[in-house]
């Protein structure tokens, strides 16, 4: 194989870069009242992590995005993130989706929690299961194996990175539910929040005209027939 040879200070399949700037909490305080589906409809329904799935139970997560890329397997750079956390903090880790050796468990999750991280996002997988069903961290994972990581690095830390099929900056305000995951820019923020609450407001009243039997029963006929659908 040719070697590959870095041309910055860092070995080729490392790099650390500092901390993003910590999110304004009022967009916290703001956002942790609107479900992750209405922002994902905000952003155009074409956003938000796929696959997925809650390991915690039911507990919201809401926090700023701490990336980590590493090679499928290990967890070196995770556990270096993890002592670059701030309060507040969500792990997000780019795993390739490699279900084949489980890059955070238990005593990982213990370490998040004295750090103050408010959750974990894995495109890979995790393990000790049982641990995570407590709540008290919210974890979301592709899936879920016991067999565990080597810690040989290489990995990048605050960089971009695709998580699921979703892009994620350092620093973006992670949102995630039942239904899953969405990471919105901070610059998005201010007009996206105006959007999530017209909907919002919207389907108060969808289930208001529902409750008093008033929803225009012509509605998708409308739409069928725009599509030239002869009802």
């Amino acid at each position: 194989m040719f070697d590959v040879v870095s041309s910055s200070k860092w070995p080729t399949g490392f790099l650390i870069n500092p901390n993003a700037e910590p999110l304004d909490p009022k967009w916290l305080t703001e956002f942790s009242k609107i479900p992750a589906a209405a922002v994902s409809d905000c952003l155009g329904r074409n956003v938000g992590g796929l696959g997925l799935k809650p390991f915690h139970g039911t507990r919201p997560m809401l926090g700023s995005a701490l990336t980590v890329r590493v090679r499928p397997g290990d967890n070196l750079m995770i556990l270096k993130a993890m002592q670059m956390a701030r309060p507040g903090d969500v792990l997000v880790i780019d795993g390739s989706a490699d279900l084949t050796r489980a890059v955070f468990g238990g005593i990982m999750r213990a370490m998040a929690l004295k750090a103050g991280i408010v959750g974990v996002v894995i495109n890979g997988a995790l393990r000790d299961l049982d641990e995570w069903q407590t709540g008290e961290l919210p974890a979301y994972a592709i899936g879920g194996v016991h067999r565990g990581p080597s810690t040989d690095g290489g990995g990048e830390i605050n960089v971009p990175i695709s998580c699921a099929g979703m892009l994620v900056m350092p620093g973006d305000l992670m949102i995630g539910d039942g239904d899953g995951v969405v990471a919105a820019s901070r610059s998005e923020l201010p007009e996206l929040l105006k959007r999530c609450h017209d909907l919002l407001a919207r389907e108060q009243a969808t289930l208001a005209a529902i409750e008093a039997g008033t929803l225009d029963p012509d509605r998708f006929d409308a739409i069928l027939r725009a599509k030239g659908c002869p009802v």
